[in-house]
């Protein structure tokens, strides 16, 4: 591979680095949450990978489908109003035009130059349009293809989703040794302690921050589907 390929590469990860991290949490924090919620209720091993993967196939296409149609909305709603924006123009000049010229006066501009700048941004209707819907309407086109948000998304809930239940589908081929459920424990921290790494270089946090409230995030939902199973387990055997 080339050193133009190895950016572009990089640079395509670092594009969907959000996706790819909060994808992968979600497939983490659910899967372990239907492993502890299984051993809990006390369930077999055959039955946490069943529940398991089931989960993880399913819950990812659902969260995998919403950050499509999350995406393709936001482009859809940027396009309508970018739309709505050259029908002012067109049909509304001198209004649209005092509109630039507030927004500018309030960024400090006066007299001259801000009559300069009125011109200069009305003077092109594609840059004119770029400026009210940036300045008036905070809005920002989404560039990325809500395709490969979805499937970034997907993919890192299933690669990370896959972590907790690593370790029963290991002991289904080979037998290991000691306590499935502590080797899932211990395999998803790390899956954790990764994830929460670049959550905090994504949030722009500090980096031991990043990785405590992620692994906060999963002890909670392990420990909250653990007991809710094991008093299920319990309410059922009555």
């Amino acid at each position: 591979m080339n050193d133009n390929q190895t950016r572009h590469n990089r640079h395509t990860i670092d594009e969907f680095l959000s996706e790819i991290v909060y994808g992968g949490i979600d497939g983490c924090v659910t899967t372990f949450a239907v492993v502890a919620g299984a051993v809990g209720a006390g369930l077999s091993s055959t039955i946490i990978i069943i529940l398991g993967f089931a989960n993880l196939f399913a819950d990812g296409l659902s969260m995998s489908f919403g950050a499509y149609l999350s995406a393709r909305s936001r482009q859809d709603t940027f396009h309508k109003h970018k739309k709505a924006e050259y029908g002012e123009v067109e049909t509304v000049p001198e209004s649209e035009r005092e509109e630039i010229r507030e927004i500018f006066r309030s960024k400090g501009f006066k007299g001259e130059l801000l009559e300069q700048a009125v011109s200069v941004i009305t003077s092109d209707k594609d840059r004119w349009v770029d400026v009210m819907m940036k300045e008036e309407l905070n809005m920002m086109e989404e560039h990325r293809s809500p395709y490969m948000i979805g499937l970034a998304t997907y993919v890192s809930f299933l690669i990370v989703g896959l972590v907790p239940l690593t370790i029963y589908v290991v002991d289904a081929l080979y037998t290991v040794q000691g306590d499935l459920f502590t080797w899932s424990c211990l395999l998803t921290g790390f899956g954790f302690l990764l994830i929460g790494a670049l959550k905090s270089h994504v949030t722009r946090t500090s980096f031991t921050r990043g990785i405590l409230e992620t692994l906060l995030l999963g002890a909670i939902a392990a420990v909250v589907a653990y007991y809710i199973g094991d008093f299920l387990e319990h309410l059922m055997a009555r």
